[in-house]
Formats: structure tokens, sequence, C-alpha cells
């Protein structure tokens, strides 16, 4: 037997001991950032997969009417930002 196998053996008497329990419960994560696209109410925080994207790049795949925001950068969810990787995904001019 080598050391992890017997480290795993006695974590759980030692948490125990400890007065810790197993498994922890994670919190719900609430987002504070919404999607600047017209009508979506999804949230845009990078930690739940939105991206920020300049504005005109945005504007090419729903057009200036679809974005509610006027800054430089517009933040997008998951959802959105898929759309528009799939949409832009042909131009060859933005990558080279």
């Amino acid at each position: 037997m080598g050391f992890k196998s017997k480290a795993r053996k006695k974590r759980a008497a030692a948490d125990a001991a400890a007065g810790r329990t197993g498994k922890r419960e994670k919190e719900e994560f609430v987002g504070e950032v919404r999607c600047d696209v017209a009508g979506c109410e999804n949230f845009a925080d990078k930690k739940i997969g939105g991206r920020r994207l300049a504005y005109d790049r945005a504007a090419e795949v729903w057009g200036e009417a679809g974005i509610e925001g006027q800054s430089r950068r517009i933040s997008i969810c998951k959802a959105h930002y898929r759309e528009w990787k799939k949409a832009t995904k042909d131009d060859f001019d933005e990558w080279s």
C-alpha cells in the first residue's frame, strides 16, 4: 500500500474528528452583467461563459438595432457568443 492510498483511508477519520462533513455545498452563482443583445435576459459574466466583443464585430451579426449598449465593447452571453462564432467562422480576413 502506497502513501496516497493510506492517506485516502485516514482522511475520513480525520475529517470526522475535526467536525467536517464529507461534501461541501457550492453556492449558486448569481450573474451581475446582462447580455447586451436586444431581447436577451441571460447573464454575460465571464465565470459562466460570457464574453466581451467589439461593437463593430457584434453589429455585423445582429445589426446596430439588435444591440442595446453603445459602448466600444459589449457583453454577450454564452449562447450569443456561440451564435456570433458560427456566423463569423468563414471570415478569413479577421483571422489573418
